[in-house]
């Protein structure tokens, strides 16, 4: 039996929002929070605050959690003077790491810099295992100094270890507008991007390839989909395969103060076809998640993240 695990952030104005919180699923449509809905691990080094949030599960057991250097109730209107260009150029050139063996226990918090001088501050993380290579593909966005810190583009860098990595290369520069937000999906051999376009069209993109880093073409159909939605205000593409062999892809709506804000849920029969359509009637939420992503857990594994983590928020 597979259930699901959602790792995610909260948006609020104080800095409890901007950590790492769990919710839970048997069936991948009907999630529960965990913790009593607090956060299952605080950041205590950098910005003190972590959003845009991943996790993958690696050959040797392993669990990682990264996520993007940034509070903003801690720093919003102090560090970065209360402008997102500031976050932008100046941000953290870290990504946030945790490491855990059972989904329970974590790590001190380590921040890994892949960014150089010349990057300006590194969004959104994600992680892909590349059969090819056997090694891990981590890929962000970033504005640089290439293109005077213009449009944002995707880089990755690889990893064998999550201890050393390889010097940031580009993955996609889209040249009339910035991307954000990519997640990478790997199905019959083909190799599926999500990826938020600032412009032209405005919203996520899905696009195909049959490379990890090669050249990808656009889907034309999933954007004819995006286009009916009647707003672009869609990021934090993140999906699975459901027990039934369809895919759910989650997007985080923003259009809204409040809650309504957060994910939603499109459903597709096949990737490759690009018809995915909303169906909030057939999932139920706690409330509404925030940038994240879902792993594929075991019963195991669910009965322990529940009931351990369950167990300490009682305690406390």
């Amino acid at each position: 039996m597979e259930a699901y695990l959602f790792v995610h952030f909260k948006e609020k104005k104080t800095p409890d929002g901007e950590q790492i919180y769990f919710a839970l699923s048997m069936d991948g449509f009907n999630w529960e929070q965990v913790n009593g809905g607090q956060p299952v691990i605080w950041s205590d080094k950098g910005d003190q605050g972590v959003r845009d949030h991943t996790i993958v599960r690696t050959n040797d057991g392993k669990f990682y959690i990264l996520a993007t250097d940034l509070s903003l109730a801690n720093h919003f209107n102090t560090k970065y003077k209360g402008n997102w260009e500031n976050i932008v150029r100046e941000g953290s050139k870290c990504l946030c790491l945790w490491e855990s063996t059972d989904l329970v226990n974590w790590s001190e918090q380590r921040m890994i810099e892949l960014g150089d001088e010349d990057f300006g501050c590194l969004w959104a993380p994600d992680v892909i295992y590349d059969k090819v290579n056997e090694d891990y593909v981590i890929h962000w966005s970033s504005a640089h100094a290439s293109n005077q810190y213009g449009h944002k583009a995707i880089y990755y860098s690889r990893t064998k270890d999550f201890e050393s990595y390889t010097k940031p290369q580009l993955l996609y520069r889209k040249e009339d507008s910035g991307v954000i937000d990519s997640a990478i999906y790997e199905e019959n051999g083909m190799f599926y991007r999500f990826v938020k376009s600032e412009a032209n069209p405005i919203g996520i993109i899905l696009q195909k390839g049959d490379s990890l880093t090669g050249e990808y073409a656009t889907n034309e159909v999933f954007n004819g989909e995006m286009a009916k939605l009647g707003s672009p205000a869609y990021e934090a593409p993140t999906a699975y395969k459901l027990s039934n062999g369809q895919w759910c892809l989650m997007l985080d709506f923003f259009g809204v103060e409040g809650e309504g804000q957060g994910y939603v849920p499109f459903v597709a029969d096949e990737m490759d076809s690009g018809l995915f359509i909303r169906s909030d009637e057939s999932f139920s939420f706690p409330y509404r998640f925030k940038h994240g992503t879902v792993l594929k857990i075991t019963q195991e594994e669910y009965d322990r993240i529940k009931n351990q983590l369950n167990r300490k928020a009682k305690m406390e």
